[in-house]
Formats: structure tokens, C-alpha cells, sequence
């Protein structure tokens, strides 16, 4: 058995467990398959901060895998006869770099090596070089506490010799992080309790070569960027099709399946088992009708329905009263009744528009979802919010009620513009920072196949966000409590939309805006660490959202935000981060407020 370099042989310290637990899960054939692949690569590399467990980690890999293990910190003091940290001491870092440097140039040169790096070693753009052209690099990925709590004992570290340990490890994140992931083929957080099977998934990845081709997928990301790239101009999903995808919102009687899937449009005997009236009419505006509208209606029709298409202006400041009442006048001059299904085929205006026009017409009728755009695919389809805004507020009148299904169609996203894509991303961030940190890693990796339309990418993205809040909504349907949570981001995000005008900002824009000044709000509240919080925000920039709120005078957002539906007893209520995957609701300090408000805003010129 290997342990970390402090721990004795029958050490059972959690850490320890911890990987013992990773490799006895992972199947012979994945680990003589990855052999496999990493000669092809020859070597592995780990890379990651202090105490992230390289060494313990890579010893493991190592034999597991029949290679040679070294250490670059022990391979440096075997060959100098001192200490890391008297090398430090006495002769300097800039010294120190320089012998890893030579160190890292003859090590990476050799085959069939598992080498654990030095924290900083990345720090060297020649480093870099080497680790990324010889072999398969995979970062390590710590938290701060983490960090913190396997080295705050540890007097072999020259950099934490300091009265500010925690600070200084996560200046060293903030520094490190960036060229981490600039080299990273895979990541992984060394931070989880069920890291198992994470390990496993990245094994498996790497047995099946999913990530040999690192330099000219690094290249190509650097030369584009998401906003250039060809894959997301041309609005294709990539990868073929994939499985369909089929869930369960569980509400007891009035429980609903989601069904994830491309094609489904066309899929006249799923309209038949999902929607039993023999009268439906389909609530759809002027973009997505010329899109979508046939090929549902024949479906539909093919399924023995008989359809009555309403098509409404586009956009969010349509959501209002006058759309609604133009609903209702139309299915009442056609003589629908309650045996009429309605059908919300389009994003989250129109189907909270629809969903609202369902729960009043005639007390009640059936309806479903029929999401067209991500943002509508995971969230605002799911969980029977629907809503109309009003000039004071946005979804200040609605009511909660079910769909009977939803059926999310994903080649549609073939055609949403990069922009509403984007948007949408901002939700799927949000369930994972609020409840799965996991899916966060994964988002964090695996962001740029997102913003190009990878075909299995967005299949996943929505339906991790669909059974996140499908679990929440089956424990909390009406937002008594735990559902709150959800509206993560939008207390900014609403004020930003009701300041500039509906449809300025998109609502995804706006959330993931406000996404980053909760978090800021939890950091200066002495909740969430700067690193989560710089994590956050570096996500969200990457999906290509807004980053700096707009300016609208403190005081006016400071009254926007009491508008809000969460206020209670004239205090405003935030939805605030622990950690990441930790939140919890309550208000706060209008001085701390205005604190995240100044550092966020940019000044109106």
C-alpha cells in the first residue's frame, strides 16, 4: 500500500482510504486498456497544487499500471542531497525553478514513467512544453480547505511558511489554475467523498482514447474561441444521434415523464402515448412556427389529433397580459374546452405563457411542454411554474401547475441562435454550483463541446439539470423551502431584466451575471472561499456571459430587488453559497450589499 510521503504504511487516514478505494473499483480491463493507451503516450503526468495527492496518486497508478514512478520534488533532493525547502532558503526560488526545470526536461524525455510534479512547475512555460508534447497530463484539482487541511502540519513546504497560509494557497490557485487547465488532458478533484467513481469515468476515458488528441485540440481552442468557432457557425449537433433520454418527475398523481431525445418531433406515436386529448392547440411565436410548427402538426395529426396552431409576436416583452388574453380569445372562438390539450412549443416565454394560459382556461386544462430552446430545456419546462411578467416585476403573476409532459426535441437546438445557447448555459452552471459539484467539474472540462453543439454533451447537460431540479420540485413543489434554491443568480439577474427593459439582456445573461455577484455577495459574507468564488466566475466567462452587472444606481437596484417574489416582510432574500454545492436562502447586510453592487456594476459612461 502507498500513502501520502508523512503517512506510515498502515496509515487509514481518509485520504488515504480514499485512493486505496479509487483502483480496487476499477475493473482489469480498464486498467489493462488504459496501459494500453498510455504507452501510447508513454508517459502520465499530474500536475496540481501542493497536497492535491500527486504522489500518493501516482504511486498507485504506477503500479497498477507496470511503470516507474517518480517524484519531481524527490528526484531534485535525491540529487542535490538537500531539501526542497533548504534549496528554498539558501540559494532561492528562482535557483530551485531552474534545477526542476532540468529535471523535468530529463524525466519526461524517458518512457513509461508516472510522474508527480512539483506544485509550481507549470509555472515554466518550457515545463509546459515538455508535459504537454510527452505524454498524457492529468491535473489534480484541490480545494483550498483541502489543501489546507492535508498540509497545515507539514514544515517541508517553503511557500506556506507564512502567517497567512490559507491566503497564500489561494493566491497560488488564482496564479496556477489558468496554466493547470491550459495543459490538462483530464481533471479531476482529488476533493470528492465518492471520488471513486469519478476515477473510474476518467480511466475509462482515457482507455478509450477519448483524449489523445490534445495538441491539436488545445490549438484549435486557442486560435478560434467559442465565439468563432466553425462547429457552433454552422448549428450543427455533433457526434450523430444519441440515445433517447427518458425521466420522471415524481408528484404522485400528478407525476410527468420528460423525454430527452432528437427526432422526437417527428415521432407521431410518442405524441400518441404522451398526449391523450383528441383536440390540441399549439402556443408557438413567429421564430419558431416557421421551424417547427409542420413537422409537430403532422405528428400530431398522424397520431389522430385534431390541432389549432396559435402563433404570438416573439420575445420577453410579450409575456404579458395582452398575449394571454389574445390566447384565450382564440381558443374560445374555436370552442375549445376541457378536453383540449394545450401545447407550448417554443422557449421559456412561451411556455410560461402557455403553462399559465393552461391552469386558467376554463379552471384548468392539460398541457405540454415542448421546449425549443436550452434554456427552456433545462429549467423553465420542468417543475410547473408558469407566469406572465408585469411592469413592477418579472413572473409577478402566475401560478404553479404540471405539465402532463415535456418533450424535448434536441435537434432543435440545431437552429437557436449562438446567443439563446448561450444563455441557456447559464442554468446548467447554476445546478451545478447550488447542488452537484460534479457536474461543475464536468462543465469546467467539458465547456467548449457544449458551446459546439457535441451532440452527447448536451444530452447530458440537460438531463443532469432535469433530474437536479426534478428532485427538487418532487421535495418542494410549491417553493416552500428547498426549491427557492433554484433562483440562484436571478434576485440580481430579475433586477438587471426590469432595469434595462425586458428583453435588453436575455434571461440566461442576466442569471449568469447575477450568478457572479451572489457569489461575491457569499464571499464578503465569509462563506464561500475566493477560489470557489473565482471558479464561478471564470466559468461563466468561459460559456461566454456576462461577467460585469450593468449600472443602474444602487439605490434603484436596491428597489428592484424588493419587488422581488422571495422578499419577505420588506427584506430581500438571497439565495447564498457555503461552498460550492452548498446554498441556502436569508437575507443580508444592505451594507454588504452595496459592497458586491460597487465591485460588480460598471459605471455607466
Amino acid at each position: 500500500m502507498f500513502h501520502r510521503k508523512n503517512c506510515d504504511k498502515k496509515c487509514t487516514c481518509c485520504f488515504c482510504s480514499l485512493v486505496q478505494s479509487v483502483l480496487a473499483h476499477v475493473e482489469p480491463e480498464t486498467v489493462a486498456a488504459l496501459y494500453r493507451n498510455c504507452i501510447m503516450k508513454k508517459n502520465i503526468f499530474l500536475i496540481g497544487l501542493m497536497g492535491s495527492g500527486k504522489t500518493t496518486v501516482g504511486k498507485i497508478l504506477a503500479k497498477q499500471l507496470g511503470l516507474r514512478f517518480v517524484d519531481s520534488d524527490h528526484e531534485i533532493e535525491s540529487r542535490t542531497g538537500a531539501s526542497i525547502s533548504w534549496i528554498f532558503e539558501i540559494e532561492g526560488e528562482e535557483s530551485f525553478r531552474k534545477r526542476e526545470t532540468d529535471v523535468i526536461r530529463e524525466l519526461t524525455a524517458q518512457d513509461g514513467i508516472v510522474l508527480a510534479t512539483g506544485g509550481g512547475a507549470v509555472i515554466s512555460e518550457e515545463n509546459r512544453r515538455y508535459l504537454s508534447e510527452r505524454g498524457t497530463v492529468i491535473y489534480l484539482r484541490a480545494s483550498v480547505n483541502n489543501v489546507l487541511q492535508r498540509t497545515m502540519h507539514d514544515r517541508s513546504r517553503p511557500l506556506l511558511q507564512t502567517e497567512d497560509p490559507r491566503g497564500k494557497i489561494e493566491e497560488l490557485f488564482r496564479q496556477r489554475e489558468p496554466l493547470y487547465s491550459e495543459i490538462a488532458d483530464l481533471v479531476v478533484s482529488t476533493g470528492r467523498q465518492n471520488v471513486h467513481g469519478i476515477v473510474q469515468v476518467i480511466m475509462g476515458k482515457i482507455a478509450a482514447g477519448s483524449k489523445t488528441g490534445k495538441p491539436d485540440k488545445k490549438t484549435e481552442s486557442k486560435r478560434t474561441g467559442h465565439k468563432k468557432n466553425t462547429n457552433q457557425q454552422k448549428r450543427k449537433m455533433t457526434k450523430g444521434k444519441t440515445k433517447n433520454i427518458r425521466l420522471k418527475v415524481d408528484l404522485g398523481e400528478r407525476s410527468y415523464p420528460i423525454e430527452i431525445g432528437q427526432g422526437l418531433l417527428q415521432d407521431s406515436k410518442l405524441m400518441a402515448r404522451l398526449i391523450k386529448s383528441a383536440r390540441v392547440a399549439v402556443i408557438t411565436n413567429t421564430v419558431v412556427a416557421p421551424l417547427y410548427l409542420e413537422s409537430l402538426t403532422q405528428s400530431l395529426e398522424s397520431a389522430g389529433k385534431q390541432v389549432l396552431p396559435i402563433i404570438l409576436p416573439d420575445g420577453e416583452n410579450e409575456k404579458t397580459w395582452a398575449s394571454l388574453m389574445k390566447v384565450f380569445d382564440i381558443l374560445l372562438e374555436n370552442r375549445c374546452d376541457r378536453q383540449t390539450t394545450l401545447i407550448a412549443l417554443g422557449g421559456g416565454v412561451i411556455g410560461d405563457l402557455t403553462g399559465y394560459a393552461a391552469a386558467s382556461f376554463m379552471r384548468g386544462v392539460p398541457f405540454v411542454q415542448v421546449p425549443t430552446t436550452l434554456l427552456a430545456d433545462v429549467d423553465s419546462s420542468v417543475g410547473g411554474k408558469t407566469g406572465i411578467n408585469h411592469p413592477l416585476g418579472k413572473n409577478m403573476i402566475g401560478a404553479f401547475y404540471q405539465p402532463e409532459a415535456v418533450i424535448a426535441d434536441t435537434l432543435t437546438l440545431n437552429t437557436l441562435p449562438d446567443r439563446e445557447l448561450i444563455a441557456g448555459i447559464a442554468e446548467v452552471i447554476k445546478h451545478g454550483v447550488i447542488l452537484d459539484t460534479e457536474f461543475f467539474d464536468w462543465m469546467e472540462e467539458d465547456m467548449e463541446k457544449l458551446l459546439a453543439r457535441d451532440a452527447a454533451a448536451l444530452a447530458h447537460a440537460i438531463a443532469r439539470s432535469c433530474e437536479i431540479k426534478a428532485d427538487v420540485v418532487r421535495q418542494d413543489e410549491r417553493e416552500s423551502g428547498l426549491r427557492a434554491i433554484l433562483n440562484f443568480g436571478h434576485t440580481f439577474g430579475h433586477a438587471i431584466e426590469a432595469g434595462l427593459g425586458f428583453g435588453e439582456w436575455l434571461h440566461g445573461e442576466a442569471v449568469g451575471c447575477g450568478m457572479i455577484m451572489a457569489a461575491d455577495l457569499s464571499c464578503r459574507l465569509g462563506l464561500l472561499d475566493e477560489i470557489s468564488k473565482e471558479r464561478i466566475r471564470a466559468l461563466v466567462a468561459r460559456a461566454g456571459l456576462p461577467t460585469v452587472a450593468p449600472d443602474l444606481g444602487e439605490d434603484r437596484w436596491i428597489e428592484l430587488m424588493r419587488v422581488d417574489k422571495k422578499s419577505a416582510g420588506g427584506e430581500i432574500q438571497f439565495i447564498l453559497l457555503n461552498s460550492l454545492g452548498s446554498a441556502f436562502v436569508s437575507p443580508v447586510p444592505e451594507a454588504t450589499l452595496r459592497e458586491t453592487l460597487r465591485a460588480c456594476i460598471v459605471p455607466a459612461k
